[in-house]
This record gives structure tokens, sequence and C-alpha cells, in this order.
């Protein structure tokens, strides 16, 4: 009888930490989701705003417009993205292209005088270190679900369940180097 109590015992308190484990990776992974909700959000803000920036400058200066096309084929690109992978990529993409045009500002004084592009600029400014933070956010909440996958037991539930490891937000190859446009034509 004490010997029947004790394995019982001893199998209810492993299906109390494999509980435990499933439901740390449960919360973790929906943390993920939401911190990643989070980060989409700062980029439809991102996206809301650009479109009024590029108005602004675009009658300004027309001369610039494959970077507005630029902006606008990455802003559909990454409307169209399914994928956490392909919204990141498509995002770098819009990075990309937004600092081309502020390279192109810096290079046309009498835009930094129009009240209207200042003001959408400093939106543009604020929104960038949201979705900074929220990026940052974002890969904190990964590591701590990716360690909780990769350690034991974790693990063994997380293969048995399907917890895969989640990717972290990195920016685009070369993001480091500011963009060189040349307005002056030869």
């Amino acid at each position: 009888m004490k010997k029947s109590l004790l394995i019982i015992l001893g199998v209810a308190v492993v299906i109390l930490i494999f509980a435990s484990y499933y439901n740390q990776l449960v919360s973790k992974n929906e943390a993920v989701a939401a911190q990643w909700a989070q980060v989409e959000t700062q980029y439809q803000r991102r996206f809301d705003l650009i479109p009024n920036l590029v108005a602004s400058v675009e009658g300004i200066m027309a001369q610039e417009q494959t970077v507005f096309e630029t902006i606008a084929q990455a802003r559909s690109q990454y409307a169209n993205s399914q994928s956490v992978e392909e919204k990141v990529a498509a995002a770098n993409e819009v990075e990309s292209s937004l600092s081309r045009l502020l390279v192109i500002m810096e290079n046309y004084p009498q835009l930094g005088s129009s009240e209207n592009v200042t003001r959408l600029m400093d939106e543009l400014a604020g929104t960038e270190n949201r979705v900074a933070v929220e990026r940052r956010r974002f890969n904190d909440l990964v590591e701590e679900y990716n360690v909780l996958v990769k350690r034991f037991p974790g693990s063994l539930l997380a293969a048995l369940f399907g917890f895969d490891q989640k990717l972290f937000f990195t920016s685009a190859e070369g993001a480091s180097v500011a963009p060189n446009v040349d307005i002056n034509p030869q």
C-alpha cells in the first residue's frame, strides 16, 4: 500500500512538473505573439505617417520620384507579407527607403522650413523610437521563450507539443551603413 502510494505521488509530481512547463511554454508563446502585435502596431503607425510625409515632400521635390516609388512598394510588400520573417524583411526595406528619403531631405534645406514636413518628421522620429522599443521587447520575450524551449525538461515538452524556437528580429544586412544618395545630376 505504501509503495503504490509513493508511486502515485511520484507520478503526480512528474505530471505537475510537466504541466507547469507546458503552461510556461504556452504563456511565453502567447507573450511573443502579443509583443509581435505591438511591433506591428508601431509599424502601422509608421506606415500611416509615411504617405503624409511623402505627399508633403513630393510637392517640393518632384524630381526624386524613384525614392517615393520605392517607399510605396516597400509599404505594399509589408501589407502583403504573411509570416513574421516576411514582415521583418519588408520592414527593413521600408527603413532603408526612409533613410534614403532622410538623406535627400538633408540636401534640400527648403524642406526643413516646411512646418508640415517638420511636424511629420517629428512624428516619424517618435514612431521610430517606439518601433525600436517594441522590437527590443519582442526580442527579450523571444529569448525567454527560446530558453524555455531549449532547457530540460521544457525541451521534451516543446518537442512533444510542437513548440519550435522563435526567430529574433534582426536588422537587414548593411542597415548600419547610411545610404548614399546623389541628388546632383551629372
